[in-house]
Formats: C-alpha cells, sequence, structure tokens
C-alpha cells in the first residue's frame, strides 16, 4: 500500500513580486516559497506584474515550486507576467507546464478607476443537452 498524498489545507495564496526575481534573490525567494509550502496551498497565484526582470534562476525556482505543490494536488498559476518577465517565460516554454493569466486593467470612470470587471454582468447560465 502506498503512502497515502497530504492533503491541501490552504485554499489559496497569491504572492505578489515587486522587485527583480533573479540569481541575486533567490535566496530569499526560496525562504518564502519554502514557508509558503509548508501551508500546503491548493493554490498559489505569482503576480508578476511589477516583476521587471525574470532570470533562468527564477524559472527554475517556479518550476521546483510547480513540481512541489503538484505532489499534493496544488497548482501554481503566474499572473500579469511583465512584457519582459513574459519574453523570459516564453523562451522557456514555462507556458506548457504552467498556467498564466492576465487581468483586466482599471477603466477610467467619473474621475476614478474601476476595475474592469465591474462593468461585466454575468453571462447567462447556458445548459446545453447533445444527442446523437
Amino acid at each position: 500500500m502506498g503512502a497515502s498524498r497530504p492533503e491541501c489545507t490552504v485554499p489559496l495564496v497569491e504572492v505578489c513580486v515587486t522587485d527583480d526575481l533573479d540569481l541575486a534573490a533567490l535566496a530569499r525567494s526560496r525562504q518564502v516559497f519554502d514557508r509558503l509550502l509548508e501551508l500546503r496551498p491548493a493554490h498559489v497565484v505569482v503576480d508578476l506584474s511589477e516583476c521587471r526582470h525574470l532570470d533562468a534562476a527564477a524559472v527554475g525556482l517556479l518550476l521546483d515550486v510547480h513540481r512541489q505543490l503538484v505532489r499534493h494536488g496544488g497548482v501554481l498559476t503566474l499572473r500579469d507576467p511583465s512584457a519582459r518577465a513574459l519574453r523570459v517565460l516564453r523562451a522557456a516554454r514555462v507556458s506548457r507546464v504552467l498556467p498564466m493569466v492576465t487581468t483586466p486593467r482599471a477603466l477610467p470612470v467619473g474621475g476614478g478607476l474601476v476595475p474592469a470587471a465591474a462593468h461585466r454582468q454575468p453571462a447567462p447560465t447556458r445548459l446545453r443537452e447533445y444527442t446523437r
């Protein structure tokens, strides 16, 4: 009989990278992700919108975090990578392994900013029945 897979204990953890994610920051970043992984989250979202630079060491770190999450049924998603970070991720073909998402930007309304999602009405639920 094999060992049972540990279950996820936290539904979602979001990490916002506000500095370069590179070899110089690798030790500090590794510590943050190690502490995060101790929580056994079901889903980790790494926001890369403010990360100006990402290098091969960071790609390796993200892939390692992904592997550790998968071991207990978790998922790692990269959100809003900057243009420069996106080029590195595409060159490393990370999108074949990790989901990457972009979020809508805020829209100017009446002198303020309103998230674009607030303007949308939910689509009506449609059930389709397929018959042969």
